[in-house]
């Protein structure tokens, strides 16, 4: 802050010593080192303030962006799912379709029909108590 050197301080206590005087002196630099302390403690209290202040204005913007994302991310999905839905509404409107002509290559075989394959059976397995 101040570019006090040694020479300067012993300056400012010899005229220090000459204007207060000897008896005075200790009492005096005593209070002073007491306003020093406190006005160091001021300072640092208002700088801890500021620096708080900045980082909840820097959160308030991390949070902001991160809910900004999230409702992008929120629209982008729900876009998908009615794509999709769309998507599912055309090929159930062209399997009904197909139905009524009387067309059902491309609709999807119901259980059990020609084209689907069972697996074999397995035999079960007996469990033998254990003595």
């Amino acid at each position: 802050m101040f570019d006090i050197g040694f020479s300067e301080i012993v300056v400012i206590m010899v005229v220090a010593l000459v204007v207060i005087g000897p008896e005075r002196l200790p009492k005096v630099a005593r209070t002073m080192g007491l306003l020093w302390s406190r006005a160091q403690r001021y300072v640092n209290g208002v700088r801890a303030d500021i620096e708080r202040d900045m980082q909840m204005e820097e959160l308030k913007q991390l949070k902001l962006k991160v809910e900004q994302e999230a409702a992008a991310a929120a629209q982008t999905a729900n876009q998908a799912v009615r794509t999709v839905d769309d998507h599912l509404q055309s090929l159930q409107d062209e399997g009904r379709a197909a139905v009524e002509r009387g067309n059902p290559s491309r609709s999807v075989p119901a259980t059990g029909g020609s084209g689907v394959q069972k697996a074999p059976s397995t035999p079960e397995q007996r469990q033998f108590p254990i003595d």
